[in-house]
């Protein structure tokens, strides 16, 4: 009975050891040593443009700046075209980013743009004319303590660019 006692104790005590030697990694997000990951949207491809239905794939970049590696654990996002919200949703994607090191990865949208036909066919009358982009969005970073990156990003596109002759 003393010996079962004593195992579990040395057993729990190792335990505790190894959970706040994980910590000690994650001091620097603690200590405002951190520093925020860059987000980018790099790509926008374009897998199905049905009536009802359209699909999208976002590529994103992830640059780490830190001497640690960093695990990414999804995101959250918003896309805009002008004032028009062509998606939302969520990644659950999990990769980690090398320390000092970058990563892309893809997220499939599904969308449905009917019921903005009207003011989108408007915005491609002018094809010369740039069309302003936004994304908003949070990357979910860490593992046991965890962050919340703000991903902002605007710009704009033109759509003669895109149109084939």
């Amino acid at each position: 009975m003393f010996f079962q006692a004593h195992v579990i104790r040395t057993l729990g005590l190792l335990g505790l050891l190894g959970l706040l030697s994980t910590l000690v990694g994650c001091s620097t997000w603690v200590t405002g040593g951190f520093k925020d990951p860059d987000v980018q949207l790099v790509k926008v491809d374009v897998v199905k443009a049905r009536l009802l239905e359209q699909q999208f794939i976002l590529r994103f970049r992830v640059d780490n700046p830190n001497w640690a590696s960093l695990p990414i654990r999804g995101l959250d996002y918003e896309v805009f075209l002008n004032d028009i919200r062509l998606a939302k949703g969520e990644s659950n994607k999990w990769f980690t980013v090398p320390a000092r090191g970058r990563e892309e990865f893809d997220v499939l949208v599904t969308t449905n743009l009917w019921r903005y036909m009207k003011r989108i066919v408007k915005l491609l009358e002018e094809p010369d004319r740039p069309i302003q982009y936004q994304l908003q969005g949070k990357a979910k970073t860490g593992l046991l303590f965890g962050r919340h990156v703000l991903v902002s990003r605007y710009g704009e596109i033109t759509p003669g660019d895109y149109i084939r002759d």
